[in-house]
């Protein structure tokens, strides 16, 4: 039982930290964000990086380093989840 729940807590957590990557990406590049798969994307990382802006001042400018803070802490957010399992 404990495998298949750090097997779940680590997929969960690394494909959060994959579409954050792929937001940040995506914020590079043009693209139509209205497109089912861009939104679905923007919808779940915006769960995450949401609280953050509005919690810390992380943005400087026009840099938003909120996805860097994100990354970090669902980093080790897993980390205490996998220890405690």
């Amino acid at each position: 039982m404990g495998y298949i729940l750090s097997f779940v807590i680590m997929n969960v957590f690394d494909i959060l930290q994959i579409l954050i990557i792929v937001r940040v990406v995506l914020s590079w590049i043009p693209h139509d964000p209205n497109g089912q798969y861009f939104y679905l994307i923007y919808v779940i990382t915006e769960y995450i990086l949401g609280p953050i802006r509005s919690s810390f001042p992380v943005r400087s400018g026009s840099l938003d380093f909120s996805p860097i803070a994100a990354f970090f802490l669902l980093g080790f957010i897993k980390k205490i989840l996998l220890f405690a399992v």
